[in-house]
């Protein structure tokens, strides 16, 4: 199973500027590089809350800094970029990385994109089924010729750089859309699947949906992946765990809360979501914290890759010593 990080760089509420807060960041990516962590992604936000706008940016100035790591994002909101663009700046990254750039594509949990680039929100779903559509054939084909609703057609059309990859990995991050989860397997993209709340094995009729979605187009099992993004976050013990990360959540999710209408965070609410193994939040030690990703694969019917956000301020090095622990002791308990 590959262990990684993600981050939606947030944006420091503290004295620390935003060119140091970025800077601490490609910090954190060197260190999960050097401690042999599989995978460290970046978001895409057009708020004021984070610093991840250009996501590609971010990940350039790591793919510099590091050797193996692969770099992806952490989502591509898609529905509201050119697909040539993306194309183009993950080719490019591929490139400066070596080989290690991957894009998760998806729509996105905010919906602050869609009026700075101007499309409707009427037309989120519409949207992003084209533009994946031509992204893959981006892919697949050299010189494109396509035509849509919403960019202007390709005819015949070269699209450089290609990427060092042979096939540059796209996978499709998900939240609890059941068309979303048949039409990852109706393409054989891999599946990112995002559980911020709740318990993980509610998600398993989609996951299972993916898988049957997958055969009946005619992809092998083994290309079938699932990986689950949660949030989370190691120290060596879980009452230190959870003194680091529960603050930060409470912020962050009651600020959220209050734009969407949802209840007050709790600390029974997290605690009940935390300590249960069916419950989606990895806050604790290495032990605890690999066993509940073990169980979660299992009730997914096995999971190829799991993804840490850390992002509700806790402080950097104790980012730091978390994404080292992770490294040195927690992916080892689950590659045993």
């Amino acid at each position: 199973m590959e262990i990684g990080i993600d981050s939606f760089a947030a944006a420091p509420d503290s004295g620390l500027s935003e060119s140091q807060a970025l800077n601490e960041l490609l910090d954190r990516i060197v260190i999960a590089d050097k401690v042999g962590l599989d995978s460290f992604g970046i978001g895409e936000h057009h708020r004021e809350d984070f610093l991840d706008s250009a996501p590609t940016m971010i990940l350039a100035a790591a793919a510099a800094r590091t050797k193996n790591i692969k770099l992806t994002s952490a989502v591509t909101v898609l529905s509201a970029a050119d697909p040539v663009r993306v194309f183009q700046n993950f080719a490019t990254l591929d490139l400066i990385s070596k080989g290690r750039a991957e894009i998760v594509a998806g729509r996105g949990s905010f919906t602050d994109a869609f009026p700075l680039f101007g499309y409707q929100l009427s037309d989120y779903d519409a949207l992003f089924k084209e533009k994946l559509d031509l992204l893959l054939r981006l892919r697949q084909q050299e010189r494109v010729t396509w035509s849509g609703r919403f960019r202007p057609s390709l005819y015949d059309q070269p699209v450089y750089p290609r990427p060092l990859q042979q096939k540059l990995p796209i996978w499709l991050g998900v939240g609890g859309t059941p068309a979303s989860f048949v039409r990852a397997g109706e393409l054989g993209l891999p599946l990112m699947v995002a559980v911020i709340g709740g318990q993980t094995h509610r998600f398993a009729p989609l996951v299972q949906s993916y898988r049957q979605a997958g055969e009946k187009a005619g992809f092998a099992p083994e290309e079938l992946k699932v990986g689950l993004h949660s949030l989370g976050y190691v120290a060596e013990s879980t009452e230190n765990a959870i003194s680091d990360y529960y603050p930060g959540y409470r912020k962050v999710f009651n600020k959220i809360g209050r734009e969407r209408g949802f209840a007050t965070v709790t600390r029974e609410g997290f605690d009940a979501q935390n300590a249960s193994p069916q419950g989606a939040l990895l806050v604790g030690e290495p032990v605890e914290v690999a066993e509940k990703i073990m169980h979660h694969s299992e009730a997914l019917g096995g999971i190829s890759r799991v993804t840490f956000q850390m992002d509700v301020g806790i402080a950097h090095d104790k980012l730091m010593k978390s994404i080292a622990l992770i490294g040195d002791t927690l992916k080892p308990l689950l590659s045993s």
